[in-house]
């Protein structure tokens, strides 16, 4: 078990909590102080910056465990011979899938927080948006497009950023991330009427092939089949359960919403585009009867 780490820390500094510091150096002419020891808060401190260097995933794995034996993974727990499937991702409503090749998107790009306001400062780490399978509205069928994000602590909240502690695993953070996109043309209004039927994800085998390096999909389901509950992986029913929550990504959605009919929230252009690749979409009409 990891009961507690730097996310719980950051958590309790967010709430307001005071934190007990204790630290330790060489000391130097101009800084002769080799220790000290005192209580911290948000309110005394002159800044909190949060910087996480990869967020919103643009796509994720289904992942399940073949073996005979429970694995524990940042996935989760994966019970023996298909006993569960877990994902990671709010489908229709996760940002980057609706920008599939970073059009809106990018360096300097204001967005919602962890419940107050920050900015795309970079491409994220493992951000790797070419030769990637993509469906017909450009959403890519696996990990892709991540985001580096900074923030100011002092405006977030709790009820956006959690601690997890994920057994057999570690320490890791939920932080909720919302991104205004502005339908500037024909095409990205495209992109954004996605639904989660047509977003598709790989089902990945943890227990041999994904810590093998050769993390070749089972099969690909879609959202709407992971939102229901239940997949199929060889003629097997298994059950899935999400890592993102979706209530969440609908409360952010009308958080921002709400901000920017308001006019607390300024939708920015990017000071500089991320790497992606050239969009290759072809439009279709008609596609639903509503």
């Amino acid at each position: 078990r990891f009961e507690y780490g730097g996310a719980h820390v950051i958590e309790e500094l967010i709430a307001g909590e005071d934190i007990e510091l204790e630290a330790y150096a060489y000391g130097t002419d101009c800084y002769p102080r080799r220790e000290i020891k005192k209580l911290i808060n948000i309110k005394t401190i002159n800044d909190a910056i949060l910087c996480s260097p990869r967020n919103a995933y643009q796509n994720y794995n289904v992942a399940v465990n073949r073996s005979s034996r429970t694995i524990y993974t940042y996935m989760g727990t994966l019970k023996p011979n298909l006993g569960n499937a877990t994902y990671s991702s709010a489908g229709q409503l996760s940002p980057l899938l609706n920008d599939p090749f970073f059009e809106t998107i990018g360096i300097g790009t204001r967005i919602f927080l962890g419940g107050g306001i920050g900015y795309v400062a970079f491409h994220g780490t493992q951000h790797s948006p070419f030769g990637i399978k993509r469906s017909k509205k450009g959403q890519p069928t696996g990990g892709s497009g991540t985001l580096m994000v900074i923030g100011d602590m002092k405006q977030m909240s709790t009820d956006f950023v959690k601690a997890a502690s994920i057994l057999g695993y570690g320490v890791s953070m939920f932080i909720g991330i919302g991104i205004p996109i502005p339908i500037l043309n024909e095409r990205i209004a495209y992109y954004t009427s996605v639904r989660d039927d047509e977003i598709f994800a790989p089902v990945i085998d943890y227990s041999v092939d994904y810590p093998s390096g050769n993390a070749k999909p089972i099969k690909y389901v879609s959202y709407g089949e992971l939102r229901k509950g239940f997949i199929e992986i060889d003629g097997k029913k298994v059950p899935t359960s999400p890592l993102s929550s979706y209530y969440k990504a609908r409360e952010i959605a009308n958080i921002l919403k709400e901000w920017i009919k308001n006019g607390e929230f300024e939708i920015s252009k990017p000071a500089e585009t991320l790497p992606a690749p050239e969009p290759d979409v072809k439009i279709e009409y008609n596609e639903r009867k509503e």
